[in-house]
């Protein structure tokens, strides 16, 4: 029976791991490391502006532990969402930083590169033929938007990276990718069967957080015909049928399903076995491909500037009189600075910051930790703004009040600070393509 072992070293580059893992990992004889570098979980900023996610210095410092052993081994390399948000910049950052260590060791390997920006002429022609779908958006998608966004990709499934693979590509460094896809690419070229590599990149793309204990570290994954066994790679951890289990259902809102590009992985009929204290054994996902090819569109653009106080509010009497404080300071400091773009954020920490509207617990706490937020097109007025409301907060006044010097402490001095330019996403939809392979072109190098 045809077998292939996937090692991922991590939940995301950057992210660390064990060097005892990685060592046990590879005397296992893996086929080819893969590994995810990217995630919109941190939000639009790094996809707005085009910069890393993560360090480069910790991102150097995992390639120069990787790329060496994976060369020695004989085996493929490969990166998706380079940078974070995988734009052609970062993944042309990752290049350089591949290239260096490269030099470092003598390496020399057949380099693909590929890339992920999408036109937004593209984009705007796909709108007007109709052949744009929300994805968690919640409104439809406006041209204007597209043409705001500083950033704009598209996320390539297993394709391109086959393609590469087909060229003869050692190392292969890519943009956009879907987590999953990035990781099975290498299983399904082999001619695994395509659903089970997907459930199993799925897993795998955020290394050992699928193990126990839950950590970025190794994790490997041997895949065959009829299904695919993980174990981490240090032996401080175990794969459980609990915790690759609930893995499965990992940002998923159908337990039984998985959309992604151009197909659907259906697990009403996945079986979970423990084989040992380490290993876990999944079996009977089944998959269905479409002929319609649509992949998710991600983009960002500039919101204005951003100024932003942290204060501690430990006074009882002032966080019971809170909301009416707030309310009162945010009146008067759009008296004083009268700019349209101006917007004003309270986030009461300790009280509802994070759930916001949708909080259940009404019970007064005894410590709020007050962000005092304001965005503008301008820095000037965002600060200007920012002033007035710390200011504010810090002498306000309120039934009950006795220490008129301030009720709050504030965390830093000076107590307002420039975030600079902000940023939010304005693309968040599905797009149908011509091919798979439309807009992720393959570029090849010798290294």
């Amino acid at each position: 029976m045809k077998t292939v072992r996937i090692l991922t070293p991590t939940g995301c580059l950057g992210g660390g791991f064990w060097p005892n893992a990685l060592d046990r990992g590879m005397s296992m004889k893996p086929d080819v490391i893969a590994v995810d570098a990217g995630s919109t979980d941190p939000g639009p900023s790094f996809l707005g502006t085009g910069l890393p996610m993560m360090s480069n210095r910790i991102i150097k410092k995992e390639i120069a532990a990787l790329l060496p052993v994976a060369r020695k081994a004989g085996i493929p390399f490969i990166i998706g969402s380079s940078n974070g948000a995988g734009t052609n910049a970062g993944v042309d950052n990752i290049v350089s930083i591949v290239k260096d260590v490269a030099k470092e060791n003598g390496l020399h390997f057949k380099l693909a590169k590929i890339y992920s920006d999408v036109p937004k002429e593209r984009v705007i022609s796909a709108i007007q033929a109709g052949e744009i779908r929300d994805f968690e958006a919640g409104l439809p998608l406006k041209a204007e938007d597209v043409q705001a966004s500083t950033g704009l990709v598209g996320q390539m499934g297993d394709e391109p990276f086959r393609e590469a693979l087909d060229q003869g590509a050692d190392v292969i460094v890519a943009g956009r990718s879907c987590d999953d896809s990035a990781i099975a690419a290498f299983a399904i070229w082999k001619g695994i069967d395509p659903s089970l590599a997907i459930h199993m990149g799925k897993i795998l793309e955020c290394g050992a957080i699928s193990a126990e204990p839950g950590a970025m570290d190794v994790m490997l994954g041997t895949i065959d015909d009829k299904g695919f066994v993980l174990e981490p790679g240090s032996l401080n951890r175990r794969a459980t049928v609990k915790s690759i289990a609930a893995h499965t259902l990992y940002e998923r809102e159908d337990p039984f399903t998985q959309y992604g590009p151009g197909r659907m992985q259906d697990m009403r009929e996945c079986t979970f076995e423990q084989l040992d204290e380490r290993r876990v054994r999944v079996s009977g996902t089944r998959g269905e491909r479409y002929d319609d090819y649509w992949i998710k569109l991600e983009g960002a653009k500039p919101v204005g500037y951003r100024s932003f106080a942290l204060a501690g509010v430990r006074c009882p009497t002032m966080i019971r009189n809170l909301d009416s404080v707030l309310e009162g300071i945010e009146k008067l400091t759009r008296e004083k600075v009268t700019d349209p773009s101006l917007r004003i954020v309270f986030a009461k920490y300790g009280a509802n910051a994070v759930m916001q509207g949708l909080e259940t617990d009404k019970s007064v706490p005894h410590e709020i930790g007050l962000v005092v937020e304001a965005t503008a097109d301008s820095e000037e007025v965002a600060y200007d703004a920012a002033v007035i409301m710390a200011g504010k907060v810090n002498h306000a006044m309120f039934p009950g009040v006795k220490n008129t010097a301030g009720s709050v402490a504030y965390r830093y001095s000076p107590r307002i600070h420039n975030l600079g330019v902000q940023y939010e996403f304005s693309v968040y939809h599905l797009m149908k393509v011509k091919s798979p392979l439309e807009l992720f072109p393959v570029v090849m190098e010798e290294v």
